[in-house]
């Protein structure tokens, strides 16, 4: 509750990290801090030998005003853990309880990462905690993670082998025209239709340029420009997001994108300016690592809590980070309620206490299972 009640956002996570510290210190598991970085990381059963599994939690939370109403909100306004992040903090921590009660029975080394700023979107947390050193002394063999998922019943684990989750690019585009009365828009270029045509133009790209059974999402999520409804402006700036799965069609895309903006932009008489940078990886679930953990999950939770998952999804994670350097998987936490629709990044999203047992226990789970194979 303490977590959920005084979020910080990505970059500010001091008082988070100090409370987590404090609970790993209760718990006797010894921990790594930095002078320079809010990062975490606990360690169980240092010395003993077998593979090394570092479980992840992400900690940041996100710019939103809560309106869940509920006795323990955030008392922060326009900070909230719209997304879960508490969840996967307090599941990591019930976890490392678990886990240190019997630190003999484990199969090796458990590493403990709680990560800041993973909602940023750029470097995010996980780039710079692995050149810190996250996953080297002792050099990491699996690592895990989970995300709470509202489209996965509360009580059980969803899980998918393969492509998970999308890479996420970011777009930023300044169209200029040439400002004056707007009365007289032959006297432009108009940058407010030059803008709106590139919106509509990059959608084409969507539904004509890429094949239609590799994903690709084009959104505009930002447009700015004027300052009053008689004035066309001399400026008009725009920011979006790029989704995809694969490499090559990641390259493909921003490819086409520079192409048609630049042309819709010229065929009009604008001048354009493109900025686009590239955000986290698609998260890409190793096969026979995601199989072993749900073998385990299956044994101990049960086969009706262990959701097997068709589709991925167009969001993005920095967990890909990881996962691009060491195999294991990223399973997606029920907290789907009948009858109570919630979506993440939204100011009324309130996962169930249920989902925090069941987060610790995957963990743990998952942990054992990579260490020491599923055990019927």
């Amino acid at each position: 509750m303490a977590l959920h009640r005084e979020p910080e956002i990505s970059h500010h996570e001091r008082a988070t990290r100090d409370k987590i510290v404090a609970a790993l210190d209760e718990l006797g598991i010894p921990v790594r801090t930095y002078p320079d970085f809010f990062g975490v990381l606990g360690f169980i059963g240092q010395g003993r030998r077998g593979p090394v599994v570092a479980l992840r939690a992400d900690m940041d939370a996100l710019p939103v005003t809560e309106e869940t109403g509920l006795p323990y909100a955030s008392r922060f306004p326009g900070k909230m853990h719209a997304c879960g992040h508490d969840v996967h903090m307090s599941a990591l921590l019930g976890a490392a309880a678990i886990l240190a009660q019997e630190p003999d029975r484990l199969g090796g080394p458990v590493k403990l990462i709680f990560q800041p700023a993973e909602e940023d979107g750029g470097d995010g947390g996980a780039l710079p905690f692995i050149r810190r050193g996250c996953l080297r002394d002792p050099d990491v063999d699996y690592v895990v993670g989970q995300h709470v998922e509202p489209g996965v019943p509360a009580g059980s684990v969803g899980v998918k082998p393969g492509p998970c989750m999308a890479a996420a690019d970011t777009l930023r585009i300044s169209v200029r025209g040439r400002g004056g009365h707007a009365a007289s828009p032959h006297q432009g270029p108009d940058a407010v239709l030059v803008a709106s045509e590139i919106v509509c133009g990059l959608q084409a790209i969507v539904s004509r340029v890429r094949n239609p059974v590799d994903p690709v999402v084009i959104s505009i999520g930002q447009i700015h420009g004027g300052t009053r409804h008689n004035i066309l402006p001399d400026v008009v700036e725009m920011e979006g997001t790029v989704r995809t799965f694969r490499p090559a069609t990641r390259n493909a895309m921003e490819a086409a994108i520079r192409r048609r903006v630049r042309s819709i932009a010229g065929s009009l008489g604008a001048r354009v300016s493109i900025g686009y940078r590239r955000g986290y990886p698609a998260l890409w679930n190793p096969p026979a690592e995601t199989a072993r953990i749900a073998e385990g999950l299956r044994a101990a939770l049960g086969d009706r809590s262990v959701v097997d998952l068709e589709n991925p999804v167009m969001g993005a994670e920095d967990f890909a980070r990881y996962l691009e350097r060491v195999p294991g998987t990223f399973l997606r936490l029920g907290a789907g309620i009948p009858g109570r629709p919630a979506s993440l990044h939204s100011a009324t999203f309130a996962p169930p206490g249920e989902t925090l047992v069941t987060g610790a226990a995957a963990l743990a789970i998952a942990a054992d299972s990579l260490q020491s194979g599923a055990r019927p």
